[in-house]
């Protein structure tokens, strides 16, 4: 018996473990489709391009995912599968339709919670404890077909964004491992998912790390940690001047009386007050680079407002 075809649309760290899992499971793929990398983006993750190109597998970036000249290469390869991992297009229905016995994507959260774009940044943004990875039927609508498997991995109090995507990575690749066979064999288990109101989540942009020093602590801490190196970072103004805040922990230090928001010294440290609590300010930058907490907890006597 022939070894199932697939075409396999991928990028990013998911990308290239949910390629070598298919690899390794015996899956014959026809064609590898990624992504250009952006110039403006600090790429800290794998390359899917250099993974196919490893392995010998005709691997293109097309600018369009859904062009026609694309349609007409599916249309001829004739896949029984279509697998799309972490790629940055949805596919439309020709697309999809050339899958002959399905189309199925990995997405980074716990489904129907945080459709959408970016869902691990979305999930730590929002305060969720837990994430995880789906394996879903691909339909027209935005991660809505039916789900296959999935794992949930915890989301630690002060975890941020990246530490989160590695453990959805280990999943993702768990969850494709474990459900291949059974895709294989026309056996694997499928389920309709329920469409959640208010579930699904757009992009995020470089403006959205703006820091609004009126907000609670944790809903800052959150913020910080959800969009930390190597993504854009949370920024926010103090004493006048534009920070990056890259790092953050809650604490228990009161703050200044009648202080208001601000950062202010204490015991070694640099803290900031906000609307109901404080943090600790572990690691943040100015326009001049990395700025030593240290040093400025020595210098700073009076309480530094924030804006």
């Amino acid at each position: 018996m022939s070894a199932a075809r697939a075409v396999v649309f991928a990028y990013h760290d998911v990308g290239v473990r949910c390629l070598r899992a298919l690899i390794s499971g015996g899956v014959d793929i026809a064609l590898v489709v990624t992504v250009a990398d952006d110039p403006h983006e600090t790429r800290w993750y794998a390359s899917v391009a250099a993974t196919a190109a490893d392995y010998g597998l005709e691997v293109i970036a097309p600018a369009d995912a859904n062009s026609a000249e694309l349609e007409r290469t599916l249309a001829h390869l004739k896949p029984d599968f279509i697998f799309s991992f972490y790629y940055r297009s949805m596919l439309g229905a020709p697309l999809l339709r050339a899958a002959r016995r399905g189309a199925l994507n990995m997405h980074g959260s716990l489904l129907p919670k945080f459709r959408g774009r970016a869902p691990v940044n979305w999930a730590i943004l929002k305060g969720e404890h837990q994430s995880g990875a789906t394996l879903h039927y691909m339909v027209e609508r935005a991660d809505a077909g039916d789900i296959v498997d999935q794992l949930s991995v915890p989301i630690l109090q002060d975890d941020e964004a990246r530490e989160v995507f590695a453990k959805v990575t280990v999943a993702a690749e768990t969850i494709l491992v474990r459900s291949l066979p059974g895709l294989l064999a026309g056996s694997a288990p499928r389920r309709p998912q329920p469409i959640l109101p208010g579930e699904y989540f757009g992009r995020r942009t470089p403006a959205d790390g703006r820091i609004d020093w009126s907000r609670p602590a944790l809903e800052i801490h959150n913020l910080v940690r959800a969009v930390a190196p190597p993504f854009p970072g949370a920024f926010g103004v103090v004493g006048g001047e534009r920070w990056q805040i890259h790092r953050t922990r809650l604490s228990s230090q009161s703050a200044p009386a009648g202080a208001g928001a601000c950062l202010f010294a204490r015991a070694g440290g640099c803290y900031l007050a906000c609307a109901d609590g404080v943090l600790r300010l572990l690691d943040a930058a100015d326009a001049r680079g990395p700025i030593d907490l240290v040093s400025l907890a020595r210098t700073v006597s009076q309480p530094v407002p924030l804006a």
